[in-house]
């Protein structure tokens, strides 16, 4: 990449609000320059303390759309609902998908359900969300994906995350099992374009963040990322490929998704259940050390990167 390339660049740091230490975790990102967003999990543990922390700290904060985990914010949805299980709780990452494909969710609570989250965000954050986008991507996933988008343009949400990292395929050092289900995700992801794009909502040209994830963050992998990436979307810019949404004039524009924070402990934490192994895990820890290590940084300046938040595009 040249140097004197203008590119901006979102890091955003997921499940804000799903217990207290990765919240921490993400506060102290946040003011050592690691991270400049964040996206606020509502039905969280920590989700009303994590509000708080966004406005000390002039944190800018987006929601992190939770249809896969944990309880419904819908009280009503929690009994005699598609979207949960006998428990009253979410049907799980995998849970959904497969839902999804047996034709089983009535699109109607998926609609409920993202409106009480929206609702309660504004009501933890005394404002609208500068952008949103779905845990465990739930928003790309097939007749969601609609609803979603409806979602974000009716309550006037201009930004959301397209999970397409077009470098993945030259990332030669995730697993397969993984790289499956990135794959699926970016099918996913790929046919949400033009739903997206119909309902005048915008996203960062390029996409970072299944590549780099837990123990594959490393700065050697984000550096990588980022020139495979940008190198692809100015390969598809020439070639006018329909994928991206131009947000920032003359400049590239990038979200780099991330999962900080100190490890959940079992007794805490979660949304409505307890935290899943993914929280209690040390890669959460390793993604805060890599985050903010400077020679990462370093490589930003050197790759003419300006760090930035959603509302900077």
């Amino acid at each position: 990449m040249s140097v004197n390339t203008r590119v901006k660049l979102v890091v955003t740091g997921d499940d804000f609000g799903y217990c207290p230490r990765r919240d921490v975790g993400i506060v102290e990102c946040f003011n050592t320059g690691a991270i400049t967003n964040v996206s606020l999990l509502v039905n969280g543990s920590s989700a009303a303390c994590a509000a708080d922390l966004a406005r000390r700290y002039n944190m800018p904060i987006g929601l992190h759309a939770n249809l896969s985990e944990g309880l419904p914010v819908c009280r009503e949805l929690r009994q005699n609902s598609t979207l949960v299980n006998s428990r009253g709780v979410f049907l799980g990452k995998m849970g959904i998908r497969k839902a999804l494909a047996q034709g089983l969710l009535i699109m109607s609570e998926v609609r409920q359900e993202l409106n009480a989250q929206v609702k309660l965000f504004r009501e933890l954050t005394g404002q609208n969300p500068q952008h949103m986008d779905g845990h465990q991507h739930v928003h790309v996933l097939p007749k969601i994906r609609e609803e979603f988008a409806q979602v974000l343009k009716e309550h006037g949400i201009r930004y959301t995350r397209v999970p397409v990292e077009v470098g993945l395929h030259r990332c030669n050092w995730i697993k397969e099992e993984l790289m499956e289900f990135y794959r699926s995700v970016e099918e996913d992801a790929l046919n949400s374009v033009e739903i997206f794009r119909s309902q005048g909502i915008r996203w960062p040209d390029v996409y970072i963040g299944l590549s780099t994830m837990g123990e594959n963050m490393t700065v050697k992998n984000i550096q990588r990322a980022l020139d495979y990436s940008t190198e692809s979307f100015h390969s598809c810019l020439t070639q006018q490929s329909s994928l991206y949404s131009p947000t920032s004039g003359s400049s590239t524009s990038i979200e780099l998704m991330t999962h900080p924070g100190y490890p959940s402990i079992s007794s805490e934490g979660g949304c409505g259940e307890g935290p899943d192994d993914f929280s209690q895990s040390w890669e959460r820890l390793h993604e805060m050390k890599i985050l903010k290590d400077p020679l990462l940084h370093s490589s930003y300046s050197e790759r003419g990167i300006q760090l930035c938040a959603f509302r900077d595009l």
